[in-house]
């Protein structure tokens, strides 16, 4: 299924404060997961983008706790809504939502790709006392420890579903 446009406004860029804000919104059917709600915001003028997404079935707080043992665990779908926090307790992982947060789609794999991608690069020389960090996060990607997902959020938009689960 193509994603569905359901409403398009333009609007006040918070950035350049330009009347050129394009507003999108969308509906898409994801495998495993059923129809999920896209927003989009692109600015004409000055390029300021910022996109959300969710589930579209929501309703109050989850937490969601998900254990990753197997190699296809980090095969897992997760959609991270923008509001939503993750824990990460035996690798020392908090990310919590800011106001410049967005939502995305990834796998439980390419989470901790992000968390790498986000790592001060003097954590990746071998000398530095954060490099145990960076080990720990490649041996999970690596399925050689276990850990848990914790995902947090206050709205109920974001979900985490192993790829068996029909």
């Amino acid at each position: 299924m193509e994603p569905q446009k359901i409403f398009s406004s333009v609007g006040k860029c918070p950035v350049c404060n330009s009347e050129n804000l394009e507003i999108s919104t969308y509906v898409y059917e994801v495998p495993y997961f059923g129809k999920i709600l896209i927003e989009v915001w692109i600015c004409g003028v000055c390029g300021y983008r910022k996109s959300d997404i969710g589930t579209l079935e929501h309703g109050g707080e989850v937490r969601i706790v998900f254990p990753v043992r197997e190699r296809k665990d980090l095969n897992a779908l997760v959609i991270k809504s923008s509001t939503a926090s993750i824990e990460i307790p035996e690798l020392g992982v908090e990310v919590f939502p800011g106001p410049a947060a967005q939502g995305y789609i990834t796998t439980v794999e390419g989470l901790l790709e992000r968390i790498l991608e986000n790592t001060p690069t003097e954590c990746f020389d071998e000398n530095n006392e954060c490099n145990n960090f960076v080990k720990k996060i490649r041996k999970a990607m690596n399925n050689e420890i276990n850990f848990t997902v914790i995902l947090t959020d206050p709205y109920g938009k974001s979900s985490i579903k192993p790829l068996n689960d029909h």
